[in-house]
């Protein structure tokens, strides 16, 4: 998320929290909203999907310390008329003064315009930037407090999608050099940047208010690197191929993604690495399909079977298990097995659907043709015609 949509975002109330929440309220109401409006668990309900997705926004913000409080700053600003309140025609001490606050927008708080309101040196866009680690004017940008998210994708069979799988991925990409252990110091020991006193931020006053932004000289890290590690320049990361595993969970669903936190880029000097996300592709099997957690099979059943009732062996996602046809079973009727579907962490599994089929003989021997004629006629002597009831039959 964009910090210039942060505005017009209400992260708390998404989340169903107020604003003093800790750490483990905010993760346990996104758990919650989680468990109750996940796509997997309400296919097709847009309202729920939605209301999943504004949580899983709100989470990223707020469950992070540092862009909570970038958040947290910027909504104080607006509820205190911060933008509104700085006085008119010059009067705040910024150069230039600053326009009538109906002309304010979003793109003027956060330095997206370019229209000339502001000289240069007062821009509003250098102010805000420099608050939110974005830079701008004569000020220099902030380094990355973090490493690239990386997306990547797999194909798994329909088996290894419904019961989880691990499986070995290769990635390329900015990796801890292997020299400095990511701290892109030679000796290992980045120095304390003497400008921010390791804060990395500076303060200033103009006319009746104080800014922060970014250290100049650090970049905004806190750290001066004296000693450039010579084998990644004093980045803290190289350019290399790498090996993980990766730990699919049960029943992920064809296009879902999954999400592995820190399993992305490394970041500069030390700074945590980004996030991996794999879109899971799955292909369809020749005997399964999916309804939810539920898992559906048809099975091919004489006639004889359903009239006289029988037990057969039914292929599930492990063993095979043994399903009583009761005597006089319709074909397709779908006969339910409890707990042999789908798994579900933390929950009971899902079901297997069975749908029994008649597949006709071809081809019968003298012996099984005199046999079935006796019975048809035998069937007809009993009184049973298979139409009787049939709304077809009034039409003849």
């Amino acid at each position: 998320m964009a910090q210039n949509e942060w505005a017009t975002k209400d992260y708390y109330a998404d989340l169903g929290v107020s604003s003093t929440a800790s750490a483990d309220e905010i993760k346990k109401a996104y758990r919650k909203i989680a468990r109750e409006n996940h796509p997997d668990i309400k296919p097709g309900d847009k309202a729920a999907e939605e209301r999943f997705k504004k949580a899983a926004e709100a989470n990223d913000v707020l469950s992070d310390p540092e862009s909570r409080k970038e958040y947290d700053d910027l909504k104080a600003m607006l509820r205190g008329g911060g933008f509104s309140g700085f006085g008119r025609g010059g009067g705040s001490g910024f150069p230039g003064g600053f326009r009538q606050p109906t002309d304010f927008s979003t793109s003027d708080i956060f330095g997206d315009r370019s229209d000339g309101g502001f000289s240069e040196d007062g821009a509003f866009g250098d102010i805000f930037g420099g608050l939110f680690n974005r830079g701008g004017g004569t000020r220099g940008t902030a380094r990355p407090t973090r490493g690239a998210d990386v997306e990547t994708e797999i194909t798994l069979d329909f088996t290894e999608a419904a019961k989880g799988t691990t499986i070995p991925l290769q990635l390329t990409g900015d990796a801890p050099c292997n020299v400095c252990h990511g701290s892109g110091s030679k000796s290992g020991n980045p120095s304390t940047c003497g400008d921010c006193s390791g804060t990395g931020f500076t303060s200033e006053s103009r006319g009746a208010f104080g800014f922060s932004a970014p250290c100049s000289t650090c970049g905004g890290t806190g750290q001066i690197i004296t000693d450039p590690c010579t084998h990644c320049s004093g980045r803290g990361t190289v350019n290399r191929t790498r090996s993980i595993t990766v730990r699919i969970p049960a029943g992920v669903i064809d296009g879902q993604k999954v999400r592995l936190a820190g399993q992305g880029e490394a970041g500069p000097n030390g700074k945590p690495a980004g996030d991996l996300f794999v879109t899971v592709h799955v292909r369809e099997d020749q005997v399964f399909t999916r309804s939810g957690d539920d898992l559906e099979v048809t099975v091919p059943v004489s006639y004889t079977e359903l009239a006289l009732g029988e037990t057969i062996t039914v292929p599930t996602l492990d063993a095979p298990v043994r399903v009583k046809v009761p005597a006089g079973t319709p074909n397709g009727r779908t006969l339910r097995v409890r707990g042999r579907g789908v798994p579900k962490r933390g929950a009971e599994a899902g079901d297997l659907l069975v749908t029994v089929q008649v597949k006709v003989p071809k081809n019968l021997d003298a012996a099984a043709t005199s046999a079935l004629r006796t019975y048809a006629q035998a069937e007809k002597g009993s009184g049973f015609d298979p139409r009787a009831d049939w709304a077809g039959a009034k039409r003849k």
